[in-house]
């Protein structure tokens, strides 16, 4: 018999990384953005070492936050099916590998999050308010695109031979940014969101600070 397990310890340490992330994205895109501007971009003029310390750090960071998302994500599905099991639509291990299978990634982990978010609202079997999704469905949206913006990016970084051909996958890197900073930003609310959602309906059946 699965039990309730408090998500609120997990939910701060995501919206710890998914700050660092745009930290990281706001800072990588300044540079990307000054050498598209100074019109060198074999070479950018800010220290070489630190720049790239800055792109290997930024990667870390993006790793530990999908693995602790991840983790987060998992507890609010198990969370979710003692509430309303008959409404998650996969299986719990699906928060883990849905995020994993190709093409379906587009879709999966967003249906499991629109299950979670019925299972944890006071009236679980009650129809969608309108506009009740927005903010899971806007991060979505952004989090997706920005994903297939960034993979045209390295298609374009990869086979530039010119300067035009660069300077056009610095833009689309530049938008790739802007787009995964709106999707961090939003994550945080919609994290913040969840998890209250989780904690207010659990209170009284599991201690706050377990």
């Amino acid at each position: 018999m699965r039990t309730l397990k408090n998500p609120i310890g997990l939910s701060r340490a995501v919206v710890a990384l998914l700050a660092g992330n745009i930290f990281f994205d706001v800072l990588l895109a300044g540079i990307e953005g000054h050498d598209l501007v100074a019109d060198d971009p074999y070479y950018s003029d800010f220290a070489v070492g630190p720049v790239d310390g800055a792109y290997a750090t930024a990667g870390l960071v993006h790793l530990a936050t999908i693995v602790v998302f991840i983790v987060w994500f998992h507890r609010l599905r198990n969370n979710a099916e003692v509430w309303a099991g008959d409404l998650q639509g996969r299986k719990p291990g699906w928060a883990i590998g849905g995020w994993f299978v190709p093409i379906g990634n587009l879709w999966i982990p967003r249906v499991i999050a629109a299950d979670i978010w019925r299972a944890s609202r006071w009236a679980p079997y009650a129809p969608d308010a309108k506009g009740e999704l927005t903010l899971l469905n806007s991060w979505w949206v952004c989090f997706v695109v920005g994903n297939v913006t960034d993979s045209i990016a390295g298609r374009l970084y990869k086979n530039a031979e010119t300067v035009e051909a660069y300077d056009t996958a610095t833009a689309w890197s530049l938008v790739g940014y802007g787009l995964n900073v709106a999707a961090a930003v939003l994550a945080v609310l919609l994290v913040r969101r969840l998890t209250s959602m989780q904690h207010a309906k659990a209170t009284g059946m599991i201690p706050a600070a377990q």
